[in-house]
């Protein structure tokens, strides 16, 4: 089969707990991407796995010049483990997807010819996620708050999977902000997107690092991170509260006069204590929170640190 275009592509993995599925990535990869164009770049970025990862990524580089592998410093997390193999790439176009082969390689040709339809982005859109019931439901309930709350529509079927062009991804590297969430910036970089269903496969090896805590803590960051809507949700909060006040005080009167209250004052004073301590304490934990994300930005730290780098440059032939 001869190849479609010349074009450079790349694409773009983190890798974490992923020793034993990195080469049958890399494999699958080639096997996708020769079709298309004869000039490639597998990218991969180790998130400072504790595992052999590491290893089987040089491995790789040994073997296929068209592998270049990044190691960071530390853990920082899977999206800036993504900026990190975005910075690095060079394709003008550039496939960004997991390690853990859930979504397929396979379908990299078909998300390739999408984008040649007159799309700068397309994004793949798992149909038949191969998730427990829990993380569907968890997922779908997410992005249905991240919607209300960013005012842009989210796709609980939309992840990271998906080609984009290089000027996209030149528009997200211009966002140098401390939290990353790769979904949620490509969708405000805005440009022309499609879509294309893809299959959804169950993770050969291992389970997912993120349990339920990561979730949450991932998802409230997401939140803060791209919405001051909770802010203003407050704010409202607090003005029908006050006007609920109004409405309280000729009641409370009432049942005075009508002899109901026999010690006046008792119920509704302790029941205003606990009720405005708690709204005061969250409204004031919701302020302190979006503090401490502007107290982190200000600081200004990298994004994330690379402590080693691998590729290699040869004229043989790549073995197989």
């Amino acid at each position: 089969m001869h190849p479609t275009t010349s074009v450079l592509l790349s694409v773009v993995s983190p890798v974490y707990w992923a020793d034993a599925t990195v080469g049958e990535l890399v494999k699958r990869l080639i096997a996708a991407l020769e079709p298309i164009s004869p000039q490639f770049e597998i990218v991969l970025v180790d998130d400072r796995s504790p595992d052999d990862s590491w290893v089987r990524i040089q491995e790789q580089t040994t073997r296929d010049p068209r592998v270049r592998g990044l190691r960071l410093s530390r853990n920082f997390g899977q999206h800036c483990a993504i900026t990190a193999g975005l910075d690095h790439c060079r394709g003008e176009w550039v496939v960004v997807m997991d390690c853990d082969l859930q979504d397929r390689p396979e379908e990299i040709p078909a998300l390739f010819a999408a984008a040649q339809r007159g799309y700068d982005l397309v994004l793949a859109r798992r149909t038949n996620r191969q998730d427990s019931w829990g993380q569907k439901l968890l997922s779908k309930l997410f992005y249905r708050v991240l919607s209300y709350l960013t005012d842009t529509p989210q796709d609980s079927a939309v992840a990271n999977f998906g080609i984009y062009h290089r000027k996209v991804i030149a528009s997200v590297l211009t966002m140098r902000e401390s939290f990353r969430y790769f979904p949620t910036m490509v969708r405000w970089v805005g440009f022309r997107a499609g879509y294309l269903d893809v299959m959804h496969v169950g993770r050969a090896v291992g389970s997912s690092s993120y349990g339920l805590s990561q979730r949450l803590h991932l998802g409230f960051d997401i939140l803060l991170a791209n919405s001051d809507k909770p802010l203003r949700l407050t704010v409202k909060l607090g003005l029908a509260l006050s006007g609920g006040a109004f409405l309280f005080v000729p009641v409370t009167l009432m049942r005075y006069w009508v002899g109901q209250i026999s010690q006046p004052g008792y119920t509704s004073l302790i029941i205003s204590i606990w009720f405005f301590s708690g709204l005061l304490l969250s409204v004031l934990g919701m302020v302190g929170l979006y503090i401490g994300k502007t107290f982190e930005q200000v600081k200004q730290r990298p994004i994330y640190i690379v402590d080693e780098s691998v590729a290699v440059t040869s004229n043989r032939s790549p073995s197989r």
